[in-house]
């Protein structure tokens, strides 16, 4: 009976050593992916900080001024006026009234015609 009780044990404790190990490589996995993610997301946020500088640097008024100067006989572009922009009164808001409804809506199915495919 001891015996049993041995082998069973010894086979309990080499099944256990088994999955601790494979945990224990699916966890090393699992955080080489993770560093690997934590940098692309690093490159991605260092790209995007270039990608803003450059914005910022095409669109500046002066070298836009001196483009569509350049440009003016094929774009037709005119220096802005105070006029051209509205006033504040002159934006229309939505109504905000509450609906109200007259009578009672029935939603009903009957009558419908059962259609191929259709759930019954």
């Amino acid at each position: 009976m001891r015996t049993l009780l041995y082998v069973t044990t010894f086979m309990a404790v080499i099944g256990l050593a088994f999955w601790a190990y494979h945990e224990n490589y699916k966890t090393q996995a699992s955080l080489d992916h993770v560093r690997q993610l934590q940098r692309d997301i690093g490159d991605a946020r260092a790209r995007l900080s270039i990608l803003r500088a450059e914005w910022a640097y095409l669109n500046r008024p002066d070298r836009l001024r001196d483009l569509a100067d350049l440009n003016f006989e094929r774009l037709g572009l005119l220096p802005m006026r105070p006029e051209q922009f509205g006033r504040i009164d002159q934006v229309n808001y939505p109504d905000n009234r509450a609906l109200v409804f007259s009578g009672v809506v029935d939603v009903t199915s009957a009558g419908a015609a059962a259609q191929p495919g259709a759930l019954q």
